[in-house]
């Protein structure tokens, strides 16, 4: 699933989905702007800055990348360590020597036991570090957007308290897009 964006202009939502569509909407908008617009990543609640100069051929082209994407070697470039055709990058990891032991000690050896390891607290961990990012998707934007709000103190101890009632209570008077989006990042991925 590709990552979505959303754009407000002042208080008010304008659109939401992958950016290409997000920047093209916004530079396509002919009427005067009645407040600032920002760009919002719904995965991590930051915002974003777009070059939205010159043709749609030319804004698509300065577009960030995703975060992580690794581009391919240009020519002569040279490709190093890892099996980039897999997706797989080398990084340097740095732990103790008794760490390094048992690494070296396993079957395959210390990165196929590394990836295992990675993928076992992934499965075991997956909701809770859903939630996690989630809450701090919502707070990243509930900075920038209603950082000078009534109650954006309280809202925010509630949202890292994970009391979602309390939480809403707190943001019922804000403007109605920021609050349904503030909510849709924090519990988006949970039933009730």
């Amino acid at each position: 699933m590709s990552e979505t964006f959303t754009a407000f202009e002042g208080e008010r939502r304008l659109a939401s989905g992958p950016l290409t569509e997000i920047a093209l909407a916004i530079k396509g908008t002919t009427r005067p702007a009645c407040g600032p617009i920002a760009i919002f990543s719904d995965a991590t609640g930051r915002a974003i800055d777009l070059d939205l100069r010159g043709s749609d051929e030319g804004v698509l082209a300065r577009l960030p990348t995703a975060p992580g994407a690794s581009q391919p070697p240009t020519a002569g470039e040279s490709r190093g360590r890892g099996r980039p055709k897999l997706g797989v990058v080398a990084r340097e990891v740095t732990l103790l020597p008794r760490h390094w032991e048992w690494l070296n000690a396993q079957p395959g050896g210390a990165s196929v036991a590394l990836r295992k390891l990675v993928e076992e607290a992934r499965r075991a961990n997956g909701d809770r570090d859903r939630q996690r990012a989630a809450r701090e998707a919502a707070y990243h934007f509930m900075s920038a957007m209603a950082g000078n709000l009534p109650n954006f103190e309280e809202a925010s101890r509630a949202l890292f308290a994970d009391d979602r009632r309390k939480f809403v209570g707190q943001i019922a008077s804000w403007p109605a897009d920021i609050r349904d989006h503030v909510v849709k990042l924090a519990y988006a991925d949970r039933a009730g």
